[in-house]
């Protein structure tokens, strides 16, 4: 692990471990950001569920897997979206329409593309799972 982005090791991790075909994982250090993006993950359904566990330092996550990634990742640098680019950010990262999330802080929390459009707002983006 290299820690200097957290979020996307924690990403690659579970990536790495699903595709060995692993159901679960543990994830450290532990964060709020990464906390707020498996939270997204898990109301999109790529992961059944996961938990904080305090370890004295950082703590971790126990991340239980749904085997249903085929891919999540980082997205740096983390460019802002407004409203009306979602379809296009949506065409460069995800390989199909309404197949995937693009997962992005905004002033209202960290959320999914899909409930961004919804609340009418934009945001960094953060990461994308499909």
């Amino acid at each position: 692990m290299s820690l200097n982005d957290p979020l996307a090791d924690a990403l690659s991790h579970i990536k790495n471990t699903e595709r060995v075909g692993k159901m679960e994982c543990t994830i450290k250090p532990a964060s709020k950001l990464i906390g707020n993006v498996l939270s997204v993950m898990k109301e999109g359904g790529y992961i059944a569920e996961f938990e904080f566990v305090e370890d004295g330092k950082a703590g971790l996550f126990n991340v239980k897997l749904r085997g249903k990634i085929n891919d999540c990742n980082a997205i740096k640098p983390r460019f802002y979206v407004r409203m009306k680019e979602y379809e296009d950010w949506e065409k460069r990262l995800l390989p199909a329409r309404d197949f995937g999330l693009l997962i992005l802080t905004t002033s209202k929390g960290v959320m999914s593309h899909e409930k961004a459009i919804e609340n009418g707002v934009g945001g960094q983006l953060l990461a994308f799972v499909y």
